[in-house]
C-alpha cells in the first residue's frame, strides 16, 4: 500500500468541521480570545459534547479523553459552538496510536530507524505510530501498520496495559504452565487481554447485553474512550498488585483430563460476562439454551461450558470444539450446584473441582479451581472471563466450599 497522503491523515487525525449548521443546544464559546483547547474544555466540563445521547454511560471517560485531556480530542468546534465526539463511529488504528501516545508518551522522540510503507515518514500521523510500535504498544504486519484497521479489545487491552508497565505480568500470562513443565498454548496477547479485564478497561453493558463485546470485537470511539479513561485514571498500586499477583502464576501437576479444560477454558478469557450466558461459540446458541445475544459466560454457565457433558438432544454439543466429552452435571445455576455432592474444605480443593462462594447471604457465586489458588472464573467484577486469583481477598474470605466433578485419577 502507498504511504498515506497528508492531507488522508489529517482528516484521520483531526475530523473535519461539521457542515450541520443545526444548534446541538451545547456550549457556547464566551470570548474569541479563547483558544480552540480552552473552549473544548469548557464544553466538557459541563458536560456538553452534542451527540452523546445514549451514551450516558460513557459521558465521564468522554470528557476525560476529549475534553479535559486532548487525547480523543479529533474534532474541531460545530459552527454554534459545541463539540461533537463521534460515539458511535468505528476507532481505527491510527487514532489510537495518538492517544496512546498522548496519554503515556507524550515526550518520547521518533526512532527514525521505525518506518512504515502505509505511514509517511513526513506525515501528521508518523509520531504517533513510530512511538507505539518502538515502546511495544502497538504492533505492525511486516512493515505495515494498518492505520485505518479497526481496534478490537485484544488491540486495546495490549496498548493500555504495556504503558501501564505489566509487561512481566503478560509474559508470565503467556508462558502459562504446570511445575512439571507442561506449556499451555496460550492465544495471542492472552496476557495482556486478561490483565485489561482485571483493570476493568471494558465496559460491561448491563442494560443492553447484546452490545458487549469479546476480544475480536471493533470497538467504537465510547468504547475506546471508556478502556483510555479507565487505564490513565488507574491508581498506581493497581499495575503493582496484579504484576505481584500474576508475575509468578504457575500451575501444580494436573491431571490429563484437568490439563484439557485448562486448555480448552483459557481461550475465553475475554469474553464477557453475559446474566444467563453459557454459549461460546460463534453460531447461535440453541433455542433449547436461551439463544443470547452474543457469547459469554456468567459465573454458573461457564463452569457449565468448561465441565458439563455433552447432550445432543438439547443441542448442547461442544465436541468438536472442545476436545472432550465432560462429565455429570446437570445442575445450570449456582444455587442448585451447590447442594450436591460431598463439601470439600478449602485445604482438600484439587484442580477441576468447582468452588463456591457466599454472596449475599447464599450460594451465589462458582468458578473452576485449577490449584495454587487459581480458577478460571466469570465474574461481572472485571466484566467477563479471567484466570482469578481466589487465595486471598474476596474469593477466599467468602469460600463456603468445593464439589468434585471430574472423577480422581
Amino acid at each position: 500500500m502507498a504511504a498515506l497522503t497528508t492531507a488522508f491523515l489529517l482528516t484521520t487525525l483531526s475530523g473535519a468541521a461539521s457542515a450541520s449548521t443545526s444548534h446541538h443546544g451545547g456550549y457556547r464559546p464566551p470570548s474569541p480570545q479563547m483558544t480552540a483547547r480552552d473552549h473544548r474544555r469548557m464544553a466538557a466540563s459541563t458536560g456538553m459534547f452534542a451527540d452523546l445521547a445514549g451514551f450516558g454511560w460513557a459521558r465521564t471517560a468522554v470528557r476525560y479523553v476529549a475534553g479535559a485531556h486532548d487525547y480523543m480530542a479529533n474534532y474541531p468546534a460545530n459552527p454554534d459552538g459545541s463539540y461533537d465526539f463521534h460515539p458511535a463511529a468505528m476507532e481505527n488504528k491510527i487514532r489510537f496510536a495518538r492517544a496512546l501516545v498522548l496519554a503515556f508518551a507524550p515526550d518520547v522522540a521518533i526512532d527514525p530507524s521505525v518506518t512504515f510503507t502505509d505511514v509517511a515518514a513526513g506525515s501528521p500521523a508518523y509520531r504517533f505510530a513510530n512511538v507505539a510500535v518502538q515502546q511495544g504498544w502497538l504492533t505492525t504486519s511486516g512493515n505495515a501498520f494498518g492505520p485505518t484497521d479497526r481496534v478490537t479489545p485484544i488491540v486495546v487491552h495490549r496498548g493500555l496495559v504495556l504503558a501501564l508497565g505489566l509487561q512481566t505480568a503478560a509474559t508470565a500470562l503467556d508462558n502459562l504452565h504446570t511445575s512439571t513443565g507442561h506449556e499451555f498454548n496460550t492465544p495471542a496477547n492472552f496476557g495482556t487481554t486478561l490483565l485489561g479485564m482485571r483493570l476493568g478497561l471494558r465496559y460491561n453493558s448491563w442494560v443492553d447485553e447484546g452490545k458487549d463485546v469479546g476480544p475480536t470485537t471493533p470497538l467504537n470511539r465510547a468504547q475506546v474512550a471508556y478502556s483510555l479513561w479507565r487505564a490513565a485514571t488507574e491508581p498506581p498500586h493497581a499495575a503493582a498488585h496484579l504484576t505481584a499477583e500474576y508475575d509468578t502464576i504457575e500451575l501444580p501437576p494436573l491431571s490429563p483430563a484437568v490439563t484439557r479444560v485448562v486448555q480448552f477454558g483459557i481461550q475465553y478469557v475475554g469474553y464477557p460476562y453475559i446474566w444467563g450466558g453459557e454459549w461460546g461459540m460463534s453460531s447461535p446458541e440453541p433455542q433449547a439454551l436461551g439463544a443470547q445475544p452474543v457469547p459469554g459466560f456468567d459465573c454458573s454457565g461457564f463452569a457449565w461450558w468448561l465441565l458439563r457433558r455433552n447432550a445432543p438432544s438439547i443441542g448442547w454439543r461442544v465436541a468438536p470444539p472442545r476436545p472432550y466429552s465432560g462429565w455429570a452435571l446437570p445442575q445450570r445455576w449456582t444455587f442448585d450446584m451447590a447442594p450436591v455432592g460431598r463439601h470439600i474444605g478449602w485445604n482438600q480443593l484439587q484442580p477441576g473441582n468447582l468452588a463456591l462462594y457466599h454472596e449475599g447471604g447464599a450460594i451465589g457465586h462458582v468458578d473452576v479451581y485449577l490449584g495454587n489458588g487459581w480458577a478460571l472464573d466469570s465474574s461481572a467484577g472485571v466484566s467477563g472471563v479471567t484466570i482469578m486469583w481466589i487465595g486471598t481477598g474476596w474469593y477466599r474470605n467468602h469460600f463456603a466450599w468445593g464439589r468434585r466433578i471430574i472423577p480422581a485419577q
